[in-house]
């Protein structure tokens, strides 16, 4: 069976499951490209890691499709799952090995012959920064290094889809660039999707974004342009010999001014009227002096709460 959409490597659609009299994923549905890597953003409790385990099918949907390249995950489960590298939360480690002889035999449960499992075993060490582990056990490694087994044995048999949940959880600020720095580099060669809570990790590593509520997607787009989502349109302006405020609110595409300091201005205008020119001449013909003009510009933690907010206020007005 060969893919329709080669460049489309995972496709999900109107995935739901239910615990219970409780459904806990609504009408999921997305797609992932090859050399994407996708963020799950989301609160803790947001349904993320149950989405990755029926996208990995390791979690049965209780209705919906996933295709694998082209493979369906329901229909062809083990050609669906050749072509996937899962992370749990908790990395399926086997303590009492040596990194070697785990990873190998991870490599030969994925099927490989025992000398194209070998060869993988050096590319894979070399990539995750495990040349010198390769014969410690895992049970005593750092946190930090049994995580890169943990991303190791999802690699190793050169999967087209990556996906890894909390990958950087309970790593240290070294570990956490580390492993960024990999899943940005397995990026250009496979498409990977990772959940997380962390809005540092997807400005970091991203290209992509969705955020998930309550079992739902309520937003998807490009992390640049989720970061310019609802922005401000404005900026900081700083006038060393300053009029009265009622000069500034008068500038004709000034909508409000707001004085932070004795110097310093927040000025608002509307996104189609930006009176920047009128503000830099006047300033000169007046002697204001201008010395800073800083456009205004959301950072992600404000488009996230500003988002998920406005999806909480939308379902309580629903009920």
């Amino acid at each position: 069976m060969s893919n329709p959409h080669p460049e489309i490597t995972l496709s999900a659609r109107n995935l739901t499951r239910r615990f219970g009299n409780q459904q806990v994923i609504h009408d999921v549905s997305l797609e992932l490209k090859r050399g994407e890597v996708l963020g799950l953003l989301g609160h803790n409790g947001a349904g993320k890691t149950t989405t990755l385990q029926m996208l990995t099918g390791c979690l049965l949907p209780d209705s919906g499709e996933v295709d694998i390249c082209g493979i369906s995950l329901l229909h062809h489960p083990a050609q669906a799952k050749a072509h996937i590298g899962y992370l749990p939360e908790t990395p399926p480690l086997y303590r009492e090995l040596s990194v070697d002889d785990y990873l190998l035999f991870t490599a030969r449960l994925r099927g490989m012959k025992s000398a194209a499992a070998h060869e993988a075993l050096a590319q894979t060490r070399q990539r995750c920064g495990l040349e010198s582990t390769g014969k410690k056990i895992i049970g005593t490694l750092s946190r930090g290094f049994q995580q890169r087994v943990g991303i190791a044995q999802a690699i190793i048999h050169r999967p087209d889809v990556i996906v890894l949940d909390e990958p950087t959880v309970g790593l240290d600020p070294a570990q956490i660039r580390e492993i960024r720095n990999l899943i940005r580099e397995l990026g250009d060669s496979s498409s990977v999707i990772l959940s997380t809570h962390l809005l540092s990790e997807v400005e970091n590593v991203c290209d992509r974004v969705e955020i998930m509520q309550h079992g739902k997607l309520i937003y998807g787009d490009t992390s640049a342009h989720m970061q310019q989502h609802g922005n401000v349109s404005g900026f900081i302006i700083s006038l060393r010999n300053p009029p009265p405020l009622s000069a500034l609110e008068g500038i004709t595409g000034i909508s409000h001014v707001e004085q932070l300091t004795a110097t310093q201005f927040r000025v608002l205008h509307k996104p189609e009227d930006n009176p920047k020119g009128t503000l830099l001449s006047l300033s000169e013909q007046h002697g204001w002096q201008l010395e800073q003009l800083t456009p205004l510009q959301a950072t992600l933690e404000d488009v996230f709460v500003r988002i998920t907010d406005a999806e909480t206020a939308m379902a309580g007005e629903a009920k």
